[in-house]
């Protein structure tokens, strides 16, 4: 199966350190192309490592056989890490996950709760959460405040 890459748009920018251009691949026989494909034969045509690529936004063509996006080409990892944005980084393991902190809701609880006293008072405020042993949350005993509720047996 062959796979055919062209370059429309290109640009090379100094100010951020890299190359950026539309790529368009060719891809007769076939649905799509995964972006480690794209990015090892980016880097033997440009000559350069394949950690410095960034892809994105692709759209493949109504029937298949094309495929348009962006690339990036950085000069290196530093100027990549410095000017992409954080998302894009982490999708391309750049940068690691997000550490599970507290989700949304008790974030949202917290901050109308520190909505409600002033001053100094605002950084004592607390919320806290009694989750059931089984994991079953309870609407009725809930009062929409996201609490979770052991469940009684009657």
């Amino acid at each position: 199966m062959s796979l055919v890459v062209r370059t429309r748009k290109f640009l090379l920018n100094k100010v951020l350190g890299r190359r950026q251009f539309i790529l368009d691949a060719i891809h007769p026989e076939r649905p799509n192309v995964p972006k480690a494909e794209l990015k090892s034969v980016i880097a033997k045509k440009f000559k350069v490592e394949e950690s410095n690529i960034v892809l994105f936004g692709f759209i493949t063509q109504f029937g298949g056989g094309k495929s348009t996006g962006f690339c990036m080409i950085y000069d290196n990892v530093d100027l990549m890490k410095k000017y992409e944005p954080k998302f894009r980084l982490r999708r391309m393991k750049v940068l690691e996950k997000k550490t599970a902190g507290a989700n949304r809701k008790s974030r949202k609880i917290l901050k109308t709760k520190r909505n409600k006293v002033r001053g100094k008072e605002k950084s004592k405020v607390q919320v806290f959460f009694f989750q059931a042993e089984d994991g079953i949350r309870d609407f009725c005993l809930s009062r929409g405040l996201g609490d979770v509720y052991k469940r009684q047996i009657i």
